[in-house]
């Protein structure tokens, strides 16, 4: 069939490693947002610190991308995986302290996120040495979908667990499942050399591309200077557009005039959808024809968003909001593929972070110019406006990518993103 079977990554040892240490660093994960939520208003009593402390579990990501993914190409990568998960493992566990102060539990928490940047940049720039050829979007795919479930499985059962056990037992199960995420990185995949180097020295770290702010810029450079890699960094950075629906869930739902139960209905949309377009995406559509849909499901992501400055009832509200999701995922995916693939290997740590950062950020401006415009017109207008933007935004970088993949301007870059 098109897209072949999904159930071929697991045929792969280190992947089979990879994804099961991820699932359990992404279950903790999600226990302990719970558990700080609870933890942090049962003391407080404030709504705004419970706020602040779930949005520190996402904000500090960016400055990580940005400072620390360089990591990822100085030293061997699977070092990288295993210091960070062993760090994060001591933190977290600190965390779990009774009575530890406020401000000290919101410093560990910085840390903790901050030590995710580099473990991301290093497994993002191994799985292409993991997976080769076609199998490296199966596994994107496979990534994608059990993610969003176990995020949505995540929070579904934290609460009942946390209040079955305790916010601080909570907090020292994600400890354990960073613990576990480093063995099972050590004992199952191999160590590999560090990239551009074939004995791994680490001598050798002096001539790995520079790190900082000085390794950002030159990171930005060369993406900027290459068509390809550039129109695909653009593309994945609209898909801030497209997750404004899901922070704008509450006030939709009010608007609708509908109860708490129905914005956790809105806000479970756009996973579900990103589930379903993986799964769609790499099991029907053709490898040789995905990177020539991705303008078109970019520009097509907004298009049901639109639809809800109509104000739709709630059914088709899910619906439009679902296939939006499934749209983005699709393309975001094919996106992430592609750009890997355009990146030589030695400096695609510090590339991958500083994409995942811009991402991350640009979802942090579509969200608060969403916001802003809810409050001076009305969510369902905001939504419209979002959906607009990102698609007209996606259609001028579609048309830019289809002319970076013409035969008269073939580069490195292409090069390398024809190799499978």
């Amino acid at each position: 069939m098109a897209g072949g079977e999904l159930g071929a990554v697991f045929r792969v040892r280190e992947f089979r490693v990879v994804w099961a240490a991820e699932l359990l660093s992404i279950a903790g994960d999600q226990l302990a947002r719970v558990a700080l939520a609870v933890l942090v208003y049962g003391r407080t009593g404030s709504a705004a610190w419970a706020a602040a402390t779930y949005a520190l579990t996402f904000l500090p990501a960016l400055l990580g991308g940005v400072l620390l993914s360089g990591l990822a190409d100085r030293y061997r990568r699977r070092e990288v995986m295993i210091g960070s998960d062993v760090l994060r493992a001591v933190l977290v566990a600190a965390m779990a302290i009774p009575h530890l102060p406020l401000w000290a539990l919101c410093a560990l928490l910085v840390m903790v996120v901050l030590l995710g940047s580099p473990h991301t940049a290093a497994q993002g720039a191994l799985l292409p040495e993991i997976l080769r050829g076609e199998l490296y979007e199966r596994g994107l795919a496979v990534r994608q979908i059990t993610s969003q479930t176990a995020q949505l499985v995540g929070f579904a059962s934290g609460g009942v667990l946390v209040a079955a056990i305790s916010p601080s037992l909570a907090l020292l199960a994600n400890a354990v499942s960073f613990a576990l995420s480093a063995v099972l990185v050590r004992t199952g995949v191999a160590d590999r050399p560090r990239p551009g180097t074939t004995d791994g020295d680490d001598e050798a770290a002096a001539d790995a591309p520079a790190g900082g702010l000085r390794g950002v810029v030159a990171a930005l450079v060369e993406i900027a200077t290459d068509p390809r890699r550039r129109a695909l960094v653009l593309l994945a950075w609209l898909v801030g557009w497209y997750v404004v629906p899901e922070a704008l869930a509450a006030p939709y739902a009010d608007q609708l005039g509908a109860g708490p139960a129905v914005v956790g209905l809105l806000m479970a949309a756009d996973p579900l959808g990103s589930v379903v377009g993986a799964w769609l995406f790499v099991r029907f559509v053709p490898a040789e024809t995905r990177a020539r849909l991705v303008g078109v499901l970019a520009v097509g992501a907004g298009l049901p968003l639109i639809l809800c400055l109509f104000r739709p009832p709630l059914p088709l509200t899910l619906l439009l909001w679902g296939v939006s999701g499934m749209l983005s995922t699709a393309y975001l995916l094919q996106t992430q593929a592609s750009f890997v693939r355009a990146t030589p290997t030695v400096g695609r740590g510090r590339a991958i972070g500083v994409a995942a950062s811009g991402i991350i950020a640009a979802q942090g401006a579509a969200v608060l110019i969403g916001g802003l415009l809810a409050d001076t017109w009305d969510p369902s207008t905001a939504i419209a406006v979002a959906g607009s933007v990102g698609a007209v935004l996606a259609l001028g970088v579609a048309v830019a990518w289809h002319r970076a993949n013409r035969p008269d301007t073939e580069t490195v870059g292409s090069t390398v993103l024809s190799r499978g």
